[in-house]
């Protein structure tokens, strides 16, 4: 929302009408009716969405670390991502403008499509992937109420089909749950993550409960380790915490997201800090000695939700075992349900209202990766390459260098300034971020080396041969490639600044000096932006003398 003279309007809508492809109503700064997010809302976003990692912990044995080992491991990679959290979310809850918008002000208008492009492709697959889990939690609902008559439907698939017909049921209908959750936006679901929050915790507890009684709290071999030396301990860590934050790498990615719903500035900010580390080392505890407790009694392998309330009904088949896993099957439903369209359909909708911003906004883009998520066939990826899950948690180095440049950019060169109206003005006009022909050369450069050192072992993690070094560099991943691309980015632009850059500097502009301390309002004189209307521009309220104030 703006304010122009005394009436109000929005005047990058006024330059929209003159060129759509950079503007439509989710790409323009959020309006202050719609920023209702408090901190206990982002308590219970963070919450809902970090308290559904049962399974993280599965990872961390695989590669040879203890339960004790995994769970510091655990603990700690969530706090490298909290933090990187909380940095990449400062901007959208100050300008109100999503992931999109932030990043045509760092990659510049033209190449901030390639960025959100790639993050718009994952949120595509994970979206595809997370639903086919969701259906997994539906069979056991299925099975719970009506038993045989659903196990014994008649199967019409072949079994290169690597889905049965039940499963194929179980996920249309996982989809059709998802279906009425296309056309919220984020302001118009606070209530049901909080809902999400409170119906978690017995679902996770539950499960965690009934195994400990089963077994007598045993969890055998989760307790000893192999002897290692301190060389290949310390490797074994590294990588568990670069598997942690392949967890989230994408989640850190999209902060702007979420945090342009904000109230006030610091919403989103503490609440990360602490919601998101505890609930996914908690929920990640639960289930390493759950699980391993449950394998040590029967000799199984059971590492997921799905299977082990499919382990229960099949040694405890009763009524009072079919309603509670029911019970616990229907939450982590919802869970799931509400991590899938926090984590993809939100991203994909506001990453496709920037690409094809004339015919798509976020609700729209919303209902596009829902019907795509059948065109992925997650079935078949997922049986059949066995490398996947590895190389969409080894794709979190691509987005490591991504965030880097984006907090170095808005901490260390531009004071926190982002001004608005250059953001919806593609023209070679815009001083401040056309670039070069609309890319930002500087973070490209510091892009392809930031996912360089990381990518052989990258490679090697898929399978290809690579050295030792290599793999210990793919080891680092998302940590190897933040720091490489900040560190290639701040010292390429301290002696070769961009043009935004430069202005900043020659103005004087202090610390996000394009927003009203007090009010918290965006203020900017559009004639120092060009292109977008000779009028002065405000956003969330009233008018300001801009150049009084250096803009």
């Amino acid at each position: 929302m703006a304010k122009v003279g005394t009436r109000i309007v929005s005047a990058l809508e006024l330059d929209s009408s003159r060129d759509s492809r950079w503007s439509n109503e989710d790409l323009l700064p959020t309006p202050p009716e719609q920023c209702t997010w408090r901190w206990w809302n982002y308590v219970s976003f963070y919450w809902s969405i970090s308290f559904t990692n049962w399974t993280l912990g599965s990872s961390m044995i695989g590669i040879g670390l203890n339960w004790w080992q995994s769970i510091i491991v655990i603990f700690v990679s969530q706090m490298i991502s909290s933090i990187a959290m909380a940095f990449n979310s400062r901007a959208a809850s100050v300008y109100h403008i999503g992931f999109p918008c932030v990043g045509r002000s760092v990659f510049g208008m033209w190449g901030s499509f390639y960025f959100v492009g790639a993050r718009a492709v994952l949120a595509i697959v994970w979206y595809s992937v997370q639903l086919y889990y969701g259906a997994e939690y539906m069979f056991n609902i299925l099975r719970a109420i009506f038993g045989h008559h659903f196990t014994d439907i008649p199967n019409h698939l072949p079994a290169s089909a690597h889905i049965t017909t039940q499963q194929m049921l179980a996920l249309f209908l996982c989809w059709m749950v998802h279906l009425p959750f296309c056309h919220f936006r984020p302001y118009q679901l606070r209530g049901f993550f909080i809902f999400k929050t409170f119906i978690s915790l017995p679902a996770m507890f539950g499960l965690f409960i009934f195994a400990m009684v089963n077994t007598g709290g045993k969890i055998g071999s989760v307790y000893t380790q192999d002897s290692k030396s301190t060389t290949a301990m310390a490797w074994l860590i590294i990588s568990g915490i670069n598997s942690g934050l392949g967890n989230t790498a994408t989640l850190i990615t999209n902060q702007p997201d979420y945090c342009r719903w904000a109230k006030t500035k610091n919403a989103p900010l503490w609440t990360q800090l602490i919601s998101n580390p505890i609930a996914t080392t908690l929920s990640a505890s639960l289930g390493i000695l759950a699980t391993s407790a449950i394998n040590n009694k029967y000799g199984t392998s059971i590492w997921n939700q799905w299977d082990l309330m499919e382990f229960i009904l099949d040694r405890y088949w009763s009524g009072t075992t079919r309603f509670a896993v029911f019970l616990a099957a229907f939450a982590w439903l919802v869970q799931i349900l509400g991590t899938n369209v926090a984590a993809n359909m939100i991203s994909f909708g506001a990453d496709s209202s920037m690409l094809f911003p004339r015919f798509i906004n976020m609700r729209r883009g919303q209902y596009i990766v829902h019907t795509l998520a059948w065109a992925v066939c997650p079935w078949e990826i997922l049986a059949s390459a066995t490398k996947f899950e590895t190389f969409l948690s080894g794709y979190a180095l691509f987005m490591g260098s991504v965030v880097a440049i984006m907090v170095c950019e808005y901490f260390c060169f531009t004071k926190g300034n982002i001004f608005i109206p250059a953001l919806y003005d593609g023209t070679s006009l815009n001083k401040s971020y056309y670039y070069l022909k609309g890319w930002n050369v500087q973070a490209v450069i510091a892009y392809i080396i930031g996912i360089a050192f990381p990518f052989p072992g990258f490679v090697g993690s898929l399978g290809a041969p690579v050295s030792t070094t290599a793999t210990r560099m793919g080891d680092l991943g998302w940590i190897l490639s933040f720091v490489t691309a900040f560190v290639c980015y701040f010292a390429i632009c301290w002696v070769w600044p961009t043009a935004n850059q430069k202005r900043i500097r020659a103005e004087k502009l202090g610390w996000e000096a394009a927003v009203d301390d007090e009010e918290g309002e965006v203020y900017l004189n559009a004639r120092d932006v060009g292109g977008v209307t000779t009028e002065e521009v405000v956003v969330g309220g009233k008018d300001h003398d801009a150049e009084k104030r250096g803009l």
